[in-house]
This record gives structure tokens, sequence and C-alpha cells, in this order.
């Protein structure tokens, strides 16, 4: 026999074993369920690995809750498993709600490892819950499905799971997708309470419509329709729920039913548990309005002085705190009085520092010549000059945030501030801020051996030499006496050697001055001027300026290269 075939044997014996175990004739009891259901196999949601001291960082829970400072010195209390069945079976439902031995280490681990999460789930279920239920209220299901983001996410609207499940309900990106729901870089409709809740419910509205039974709903919920048909057709038992495919399914959905409904009576029951309800400090009534343009939850906390994480609690879906109203309208949850200050101060909120929130529509590509001043390209070093601000907290603000307003680390503000942990309001911090500038070289100046400068001071020296040379040369010929000694008289004819003196002739013979024409030749060459370079200027952009070209600048200038740098205020010669 193949190794295959022993397999398929095997999973089969197992099979008929399970089904014999969980067969018609002998209906599960409690008792039965609870010897049954001690898998140690199964693995616990994500959601009991969640950082409550990380979560009591919420904004939410540290301005609008109360917590019982006292809570973990009163012990929970010992519960018998009758008592918790009896409990259960009180909670009005029509979600069958059994108990057995994975249900009570599920309770247990909510009432006593997890005391404080508990805390907090009740926190936040005092804003949550409402948009829970009206979700399930509109499509007519048991208002015990609200407690499935507890074991879902723990009630964190920001919650990623492994998988990449997303949002409190921790919607699939293919499912939130298949119910039109947006996931975009700037919006996540899986984060935001109130659409997340709806698709929820729509979804478990259809599971049940396929299976006819809630415990096979929820496990679909947790691992999809495909895993429990499976689990279904390899299941033999006459009656299937969940406890009949129980060894078929996947080890993270055998934990979810079981954690469901220890989730359902920990939130019914936490006050036979010692477990301190979160009290509201204060009621959050929000209402919403509708953004037509884009703006940034900076620029709306400026102008309403509304903190930004206050934002970021009430509209969790804008994953870049940027509302892009620009494409379509999008939705803004804002406390109940300030919806009107938001519409009335909508145009000064979108013009607060608009040009750090701008997205440039259209722009032209750069030809390169700008790039010829751009730091990378010159010679310099950058400068890093440090900058001392003071702020004031105001109601709501943390250390990070305000690190975050300033662009500095929160190690640097707890350092310039004594290392302080916390921020009081009121109190007045040092913000140690640094601002790096780039500091070019200083221009050194052209070198004047090739330019027209040196050529026009030394044509005065040149045209001396010359003449100088011409007159060396006249006198050095056989015939000069004769030409300029030996002249005749106009009306006698007689010689008068008297009359040529040597500067008589001079002047004649300075004329082979014109032989090296240099003067003629410098009336002939164009005139040159001298321009000084502008910021961002290059060869290309003096020559156009000047009508020349870039080649006879390079020449005038003694400049080489395809692109030499010009710098700002440099002194450049052009015809």
């Amino acid at each position: 026999m193949t190794l295959h075939n022993r397999l398929k044997s095997l999973m089969l014996a197992a099979a008929a074993a399970a089904s014999a175990f969980l067969s018609a004739d002998a209906a599960p009891s409690v008792l039965t369920l609870s010897q049954y259901s001690n898998d140690s196999t199964i693995i616990l949601p994500e959601s009991f690995e969640t950082d409550t001291h990380k979560m009591m960082e919420n904004w939410y829970l540290r301005n609008y809750t109360a917590l019982d400072a006292d809570v973990d010195r009163k012990p929970d209390e010992e519960v018998s498993d009758e008592e918790i069945t009896r409990r259960l079976a009180a909670i009005p439902t029509t979600i069958e709600l059994p108990f057995n031995s994975i249900v009570r280490a599920y309770i247990d681990a909510y009432t006593r490892k997890n005391r404080r999460l508990v805390e907090n789930m009740l926190g936040m279920s005092l804003y949550y819950m409402p948009i829970f239920e009206q979700a399930l209220e509109r499509e007519n299901l048991p208002m015990e499905l609200k407690y499935l983001p507890v074991i879902e996410s723990a009630m964190n609207p920001d919650a990623v799971s492994r998988s990449g499940a997303t949002g409190l309900w921790q919607l699939m990106l293919p499912t939130a997708r298949g119910f039109g729901m947006e996931v975009t870089t700037l919006v996540d409709e899986r984060r935001d309470p109130v659409a997340s809740s709806a698709t929820a419910a729509k979804l478990l509205r259809q599971l049940y419509d396929i299976y006819h039974d809630w415990s096979l709903a929820i496990a679909a919920y947790n691992c999809g329709p495909g895993n429990v048909n499976k689990a279904l057709r390899r299941c033999t038992a006459e009656k299937k729920d969940f406890w009949a495919i129980y060894p078929y399914l996947p080890k993270e959905t055998r934990g979810y039913l079981p954690g469901f409904i220890a989730a359902t009576y920990v939130m019914t029951y936490y006050k036979h548990h010692n477990i301190s309800p979160a009290l509201a400090k204060k009621p959050i009534l929000t209402d919403s309005v509708h953004v037509n343009r884009r703006v940034h939850f900076q620029q709306i906390a400026d102008v309403l002085q509304i903190p930004v994480e206050e934002l970021k609690v009430l509209n969790p879906q804008y994953r870049q705190e940027c509302i892009p109203g620009d494409i379509k309208p999008y939705p803004l949850v804002l406390p109940a009085n300030q919806t009107y200050s938001y519409i009335m101060s909508e145009d000064a909120i979108c013009g607060n520092n608009a040009d750090l929130y701008a997205r440039r529509l259209t722009v032209e590509p750069s030809s390169g010549e700008a790039d010829q001043a751009a730091p990378e390209r010159q010679e310099g070093e950058w400068v890093n000059t440090e900058k001392v601000l003071y702020h004031k907290v105001k109601k709501g603000e943390t250390m990070s945030s305000i690190a975050k307003k300033y662009g500095v680390s929160l190690w640097s503000l707890k350092h310039a501030n004594g290392n302080i942990r916390t921020a009081r309001r009121g109190q007045t911090l040092k913000v140690v801020t640094t601002e790096r500038t780039f500091k070019p070289k200083a221009a050194e100046a052209t070198p004047p051996a090739q330019g027209d400068d040196l050529l026009v001071k030394q044509e005065a020296p040149r045209a001396a030499s010359d003449a100088a040379d011409s007159t060396a040369v006249t006198a050095s010929r056989p015939d000069a006496s004769a030409d300029t000694t030996a002249t005749t008289a106009p009306e006698t004819g007689k010689e008068t050697p008297k009359q040529t003196a040597a500067p008589a002739p001079a002047k004649p013979k300075a004329a082979p001055a014109k032989k090296s024409t240099p003067a003629k030749n410098k009336k002939k060459k164009p005139a040159t001027k001298t321009v000084t370079a502008k910021s961002g200027d290059s060869l290309d952009r003096i020559a156009k300026r000047n009508g020349t070209t870039v080649k006879e600048i390079k020449r005038l200038n003694g400049l080489s290269g395809n692109n030499p740098v010009i710098q700002p205020g440099q002194k450049i010669r052009v015809k």
C-alpha cells in the first residue's frame, strides 16, 4: 500500500470516529462537549496579543473615559461551570451559546489575564457599540453579533492582522472591494466604523442565508465559506453544525466560536468578575459634513482648535490624515458643536498653509538650465544651524504630537526639557530644531590669460614695438640714406642736406605701423562688453540674451568643457 493510500485510510478512520462520537444517536450534552472540545491545538485570536499599555494612549480613552484605578486590587471571583452555563442561557439571543472547556479557557483569559484589555474595550464600546447596533438592526440580525469586533480587533479600528485583515471587523481586501468599499492609498473604508459595520452586517446576513445556522455563519465569517463547505463535505454526521465539523476546520477557526461566546459572556457579566467598567467623563456627540475640497487634518486642527488625535479617532479611514475631497465628496465626522464652525470656516481652513498641502496639477519639465546653480552641482558644504523655539502645550497635545508638529524626534524634545515623560496643559516646552543650509564656495575670478582684456592691454606695447621694428628695418636698408637725406628743393633743384634732419623723415617712417595694422584689425573686430551672471544663468541663456553663441562666449572667457558652471555674480565677456 502506498503512503498516499495509508494517509487516506487514516483520515477516513479519523473522520468515522469523529462522526460516531457526534452521531445523532448520542446528542452531545454540555459535559460531552466539554470533554470533546478540550483541544490544545487551537490558536488564540490575535486580539489577545493587543498591547494594553499602548491602547491606553488612545486619545478617546484618555479624554472621554475614566477607569477605576483600584481595579487590579479586586480579585476575580471563582465561578463554577454550572453558574457560567446558567448565565449564558440567560442571555436573550437567537444564537446558541453552549459551554465547554474551550469557552471556559477563553472566559478565564478575559477575566484573569486580560482584565485591563476588557476595561479598555468597555471604554471603547461607549462610542462604537451604538454604531454596531444600528448596522445590525438595519439587517435584522441578532444584537449579540456586536461582540464580534471584541475578538476580531479588540475594538481597534486601525488593527491589521498578519493575513492583511483590517479594521474593527477585520475585513479582507477582496471581501471589502466585493461589497463596493474603497481601499486606496489615502482612504481605507475598512477602518471606517460606520462603513465597515454596514459591510460586516451585510456579509453576516449573506452567510446566514446560506447556512441557516449562526454557528456555521460565524465560522464562515472567520475562515471563509470555502473552508466551511469543505469541512461540511468531509463530515458524515447527520446534524452538521460547528461542533460537528469542528475537527475539519482550520485551527484558527476552532477557537473562533468559543471566543465569541466568551466575549459575549464577559461583556455582559463583567461586573460579576469585579471588572470595573470605563465610565464616560463626558458625552461625545458627533455629526458629519461632506467635504468637496482637499483638506488636511492639520489645517482643520489649526483653525477650529481641534486636536489632530481627535480627528484621527473620529475619522480613522483617512490613512494619510488627508481628505481628498477634490476627487469626490467625502464625509468628515466632527464633534457636534463643531460642524457649523467647519461650514462657516471652510475657506479659511482650506487656505491655511495652502502652499504646504497643495497638490500640483500641472508641472513643466525642466530644461536643465536651472540645475547649473543647484547645490549638488556647486562646490561648498552643508551647514547645520540650530534654532530654539518655545511651544505652549494645548489641550489634548502630547509629547509625540508636538515633536511631530515641529519635525523633531521625541527623544530630542524630551532631552531639551530635562527628559520629561509627559507634557501638561499650559506648560511651555523648549523645542530645538535644526535647519540645514548649503553654503556655496566663493567664486574664483576667471583667469584673464586668454581673455580680450589682455589683448586690449597688449595692443599699445605691440604697436610701439612694431614701430621700432619697422624703423630698425628701414635704417638697415642700403638706400635708406638716399631716401632720407638727399632731397631736392622744389624751385632751385639744389641739394639741401641740412634740411633733411632725422626728425623730419621720422613722421613718414612711422607709417610702417600701417603694415602691422593692429588699429585696422581692432576696428574690424566686433565690440565686446562685460555682463554679470544672475542666479540660475547658464551660457545658453547669456548667449540668447546677448545675441551671440555659447562657443563664442567660451572662447572669449577661456572656458572649456561641455557645460561649464557659471557662478552668480561672475563677470562674463560677450560680443
